[in-house]
């Protein structure tokens, strides 16, 4: 009896978690936010009259790997010799705890693929960003998995964040639950603050000059959390919210020459600018929903940024004074939630690289 009392705890368990998977799901409940409301629509409309339309010649690169299917490119990064890097969601084991559906790959400067990183990788889950720092190295972050690998230019793994969390994790979790409260699980916080070493679904990396590591983390969590070189934590700062310092979904991250720290405030349509030391000096807007970020390496420096569910890129000085706008796969996926731009790449103004987990392809896009 006691046995089929705990078979009937773990199936109602079950019901209700597959129940509130299907009725909470992320294309239904993000679908109305991440356009924004109409007001937002139609004053976004009226400032993108008045910015200058970019002349883009956009390029699919035939990108091709032998036995696997390109997949979902949600991250791509260029290194200084012209390599691209695709990290990308797809491989035949599915995504679940225990399996992985990312895979990290290199092509060269003519687009023909040189080889896998890090194959049969323990932190490769689910795939969100690759970045490429100021040595070549590459950079691994994996949304399912809860990692950040680091690998030098040869391809070998020399650092990691984070933890894979078990199998067994999952399993503990609701054995406590069934233990002291029934079959009824305690309300879980939807906006946790996070630890210290661990992520929840983080996003994006991007480093200073002094090598400092800044990621944005993430889903799960809603900060940003500065790290040393060598792995110490030596700040985070944010919670969920719409206020300064409130972030809802930092989906993307990047850093300037004077070491100023952009973060993606998707859900918030904004960009939040802070110092090295993450102290707050001001918010950019205008540039709809952003989702990823770049800043070239060139002086004078200019920043682009995505919004995925409309393709439009828009190119901005530092200031955040936008100089440019064009926009890309149009057609493509549904209207409004096409997750056209999921990662951008840009070494110079000219040429921006593209990731989406919609067109299955990566794009080079080329200004006139």
């Amino acid at each position: 009896m006691k046995r089929m009392h705990i078979l009937v705890s773990f199936f109602a368990l079950g019901v209700v978690i597959v129940l509130g998977m299907f009725l909470l799901s992320p294309r239904q409940t993000q679908a109305q936010g991440l356009a924004g409301s109409p007001e937002q629509q139609a004053a976004q409309a009226h400032l993108e009259e008045g910015y200058p339309k970019l002349q883009a010649n956009i390029q699919f690169l035939r990108l091709s790997i032998p036995g696997q299917t390109m997949g979902q490119t949600v991250g791509v990064a260029t290194n200084s010799k012209g390599h691209v890097f695709v990290y990308s969601r797809t491989v035949n084991q599915g995504m679940a705890r225990g399996g992985k559906a990312a895979m990290l790959w290199e092509f060269d400067d003519k687009y023909k693929f040189v080889k896998e990183w890090g194959p049969n990788n323990y932190a490769a889950s689910f795939a969100h960003a690759v970045r490429v720092d100021k040595s070549d190295n590459v950079w691994q972050v994996d949304e399912g998995s809860g990692m950040i690998v680091e690998y030098d230019p040869e391809a070998q793994h020399i650092f990691w964040l984070g933890r894979t969390p078990e199998a067994v994790d999952y399993l503990q979790g609701n054995l406590e639950v069934l233990h002291f409260s029934g079959i009824n699980p305690p309300a879980k916080n939807p906006h946790p603050t996070g630890r210290v070493g661990t992520f929840d679904r983080e996003t994006d990396v991007a480093f200073d000059s002094q090598n400092n590591i800044f990621v944005s983390d993430g889903y799960g969590n809603s900060r940003v959390v500065k790290i040393s070189p060598d792995g110490h934590w030596l700040k985070e700062l944010g919670t969920w919210g719409h206020d300064q310092d409130q972030f809802s979904t930092p989906h993307g991250i990047a850093v300037d020459a004077q070491n100023n720290v952009y973060i993606a405030d998707r859900g918030n349509r904004r960009i939040q600018v802070y110092d090295d030391n993450l102290t707050y000096q001001k918010t950019i807007s205008g540039i709809g929903a952003p989702w990823s970020l770049c800043v070239t390496n060139t002086t004078p420096q200019y920043m682009f940024t995505g919004d995925g569910a409309t393709g439009k890129i828009f190119k901005m000085d530092m200031t955040g004074k936008v100089v440019g706008m064009f926009v890309t796969g149009q057609d493509h996926g549904e209207e409004n939630t096409g997750d056209l731009v999921h990662a951008l790449d840009c070494r110079n103004p000219n040429t921006v690289f593209i990731g989406s987990a919609t067109m299955w392809d990566v794009q080079k896009v080329t200004l006139k």
